[in-house]
């Protein structure tokens, strides 16, 4: 015969496991564009705002991070890898990297940050219902380059533009920066970098069509190689204006754009409501409202230039 003492136990060995089970830590992969050594501090960010939905590393989700090192075409397999492990949600960041979960699963949720013209690009179906297993934050403040270049270099005739064509976002930015620079008389030629390694052929066209400033159309790979893209500017004499406020601290003139590790942060508030039961489908998807403007005066007095005192006085962060 059983006392009471036993059978209390034997109560709780039966149903412990499936408590357990209700309390494990979900999964959740991140396929990241570029490397640990560049990109992990966009890691950091979205822990950062994960805590700040109270959601816990170890406690809440386990995250599964995986890097790309700036070659789009190793995203299929690593959607699949990221799917072995039965992810709550896949967290992407390229227009590439989206259609490569979007392709290998319309069940486990997708939270794209940072991504380029998503409504464009086919991604979502609109910004406000987004439809599918797809939502997250876009960026896009290329919109705001020829009137920066504009007031900061009037005399600019001719403008070199790096993009990453592999980025389907990339052609259709650089159609619209190419149409608008020519309603004020400035040539925008194309320069394309598909990986790292083809950085410096994109180097030596750059030299060779001798530019009056280079602009950026914000990609990974651009953003994995700012210091070189920097370093060169520099040495080229070229001013540079880049899609995030970041890339100015890194040696370029301008950076324009979103904070990008704001972003990350903010993205642990869609994953909070998809674990908690929310649809993709219903979350709709953000747009910035706060851009930045990041000036180097460090790299323009180097340049031999002097920046309007009506683009320093609006400037949010100025570097001397």
């Amino acid at each position: 015969m059983v006392d009471r003492k036993r059978r209390g136990l034997l109560f709780a060995l039966a149903y412990a496991p499936a408590t357990a089970r209700a309390e494990q830590p979900r999964r959740i992969a991140w396929l990241g564009p570029g490397s640990a050594e560049k990109q992990g501090h966009y890691v950091t960010s979205f822990k950062d705002g994960m805590r700040e939905n109270n959601l816990f590393e170890g406690r809440d989700y386990i995250l599964d991070v995986q890097y790309a090192e700036g070659h789009y075409d190793r995203f299929p397999a690593m959607v699949q890898a990221a799917l072995g492990r039965d992810p709550a949600v896949i967290i992407v960041v390229t227009v590439a990297s989206v259609r490569a979960a979007q392709l290998a699963t319309r069940g486990v949720p997708i939270v794209f940050i940072s991504t380029n013209d998503p409504v464009g690009s086919g991604l979502v179906a609109s910004l406000a219902r987004p439809g599918g297993n797809t939502t997250g934050i876009s960026n896009q403040g290329e919109s705001k380059y020829v009137d920066l270049l504009r007031d900061a270099l009037p005399q600019a005739r001719r403008v070199a533009v790096l993009m990453n064509p592999s980025n389907p976002s990339n052609p259709r930015l650089f159609q619209q920066l190419r149409e608008t620079a020519q309603t004020l008389g400035i040539t925008a030629n194309a320069f394309e970098v598909l990986a790292p390694e083809q950085l410096d052929a994109a180097f030596k066209s750059i030299a060779s069509f001798r530019p009056d400033a280079l602009l950026m159309i914000s990609d990974a790979v651009l953003f994995e190689t700012h210091e070189r893209i920097a370093a060169f500017a520099l040495e080229e004499r070229v001013p540079t204006i880049a899609p995030s406020p970041e890339q100015a601290e890194a040696g370029m003139l301008f950076g324009y754009g979103t904070s990008r590790p704001e972003m990350y942060r903010h993205a642990g508030t869609y994953v909070k409501k998809i674990l908690a039961g929310a649809k993709p489908a219903d979350l709709p998807i953000e747009q910035p409202t706060r851009f930045e403007l990041v000036v180097n005066l460090k790299i323009a007095k180097a340049l031999g230039l002097t920046i309007p005192e009506t683009l320093l006085a609006i400037a949010d962060k100025v570097i001397e």
